[in-house]
């Protein structure tokens, strides 16, 4: 008789242990999400601003017309693909950022267009964008961090094929955009 309340309370043990770490599983992934929803709202804010940002500059540098038209083919590229795509979302985002950086070095380079008002204004709300995805990423980083070390580690690694484990991509910035923008005239 002891052996079967011995059976039944491992049995009891075991299943408490495993709705600990599915819940685990889930409340990391929504916590990833959630960093993630946030990232979303800050780009679409960016996309809706980039195209009067090329309107401004258009003015000023008609002849960047490759520039410019990069600028929104990224743009384009980024709002095309799938938000619930998140490790997708990141190559597209990492790829616009770096032609954004072109349309600044164009204002360096343009004494008129950087004295522009509305420039000023759309860089201004563009470099607040910037540093509201910067948070945004940090907080996105540190959950895909916890989703992917308790996926990764033990217990977690022993169920994540059987609770549906999902692995994130950090969202870093590529090798390409550390480096300065050469912007030439010549």
């Amino acid at each position: 008789m002891s052996i079967v309340f011995l059976l039944i309370g491992v049995i009891i043990v075991i299943a408490f242990l495993l709705v600990i770490v599915f819940n685990r599983f889930v409340k990391n992934k929504n916590v990833v999400k959630d960093g993630w929803s946030n990232i979303d709202v800050a780009l679409k804010r960016r996309y809706d601003l980039i195209p009067n940002l090329v309107e401004t500059v258009k003015g000023y540098a008609a002849h960047e017309k490759t520039t410019l038209e990069s600028v929104i083919n990224a743009r384009n590229a980024a709002m095309a693909v799938p938000s619930d795509d998140i490790n997708a979302k990141i190559k597209a985002e990492n790829q616009l950022q770096q032609t954004l950086r072109s349309i600044f070095a164009l204002g360096e380079a343009y004494p008129d267009l950087k004295a522009n008002a509305g420039f000023l204004d759309l860089q201004q709300k563009l470099n607040e964008i910037e540093e509201n995805l910067e948070r945004s990423r940090r907080y996105y980083n540190g959950t895909v961090r916890e989703n992917n070390t308790y996926g990764e580690s033990f217990p977690g690694v022993l169920f994540a094929g059987m609770f549906g484990y999902q692995h994130f991509d950090y969202f870093e910035t590529e090798e390409a955009s550390r480096e300065n923008v050469k912007v030439n005239f010549n």
